[in-house]
């Protein structure tokens, strides 16, 4: 990556942290923690990795991406809208009565989701079946799969990872939002997840770790990952629930408060300082 392509992704994250606070306080609902802690994943995988054409949403051959954990989708829907899948003022609509931006991603309303999520642990598993399906059909697409470290608690994630390392399925990737904070404390309170790279490991996996809010540690690890053949992989990536928003940040609080008039203020006040 180039620095003046890091410095266009790094600027495009500050605005997409500013514009998620504007519309979760205009709407007085949404999960702010995990959205803005995923931020530099989702915007480097959408501007500039996956390979997709919005103007063609069902294209042949396109890669995919399942945001497994799905309360993050007001990052993703900024991003889709970005790209160009639908008008920027939509996400303005974000979880309103007759929107088609649900408060969890909905494949059935908007062009650019690949998969419904909402209840977690669903998504790996969904990311395997159409990671096998493009094999089968001779695509050599790539599916990424975003997943939060509160939901790889769920079982259904370890039949999944047990089904993708007996179908040597290399060609989907898993993400890990290792931010170490889930909706009601933190991993190590309400479920100690040990030593997780070991974990994947002794599952089959291909273990990768990076910064996850530094756009070129997570795009070289991204192409190493590509590169790896014969297992699926994992990319640990660490990151800061709420990263941005000082008062935000490492708290379980933040995963879906609304954000008061008071804060608002102090928030955009420390994002717009660094932009």
């Amino acid at each position: 990556m180039t620095n003046t392509r890091k410095a266009e992704l790094e600027a495009l994250c500050r605005r997409f942290r500013v514009e998620l606070i504007d519309v979760l306080h205009a709407i007085q609902t949404g999960h702010p923690g995990g959205s803005l802690s995923c931020c530099e994943i989702v915007t480097t995988l959408y501007q500039d990795i996956i390979n997709i054409d919005p103007k063609n949403p069902d294209m042949n051959g396109r890669d995919h991406f399942v945001l497994s954990k799905g309360h993050a989708a007001p990052m993703l829907y900024i991003n889709l809208a970005e790209k160009g899948y639908f008008p920027k003022e939509e996400v303005k609509t974000l979880r309103q009565l007759g929107s088609r931006l649900q408060g969890h991603p909905c494949a059935h309303k908007l062009p650019g989701v690949e998969f419904s999520t909402g209840p977690l642990g669903l998504g790996l598993g969904a990311g395997l079946g159409i990671s096998l399906a493009d094999r089968l059909q001779g695509h050599n697409s790539y599916t990424y799969v975003l997943l939060g470290d509160g939901e790889i608690e769920e079982g259904a994630i370890w039949e999944a990872a047990m089904a993708a390392a007996k179908f040597k399925a290399d060609h989907l990737i898993a993400i890990l939002d290792y931010n170490g904070v889930q909706l009601d404390g933190t991993v190590e309170e309400i479920m100690p997840l040990g030593d997780v790279a070991a974990k994947w490991r002794a599952f089959g996996w291909e273990v990768f770790t990076c910064d996850g809010h530094s756009v070129t540690d997570f795009e070289e690890t991204v192409r190493r990952v590509q590169a790896h053949k014969g297992s699926p992989s994992i990319i640990l990536a660490k990151t800061v629930k709420g990263k941005g928003i000082s008062f935000m940040e490492g708290k379980n609080t933040w995963h879906g408060k609304a954000i008061s008039d008071t804060d608002y203020v102090a928030a955009k006040g420390e994002l717009e300082g660094k932009a």
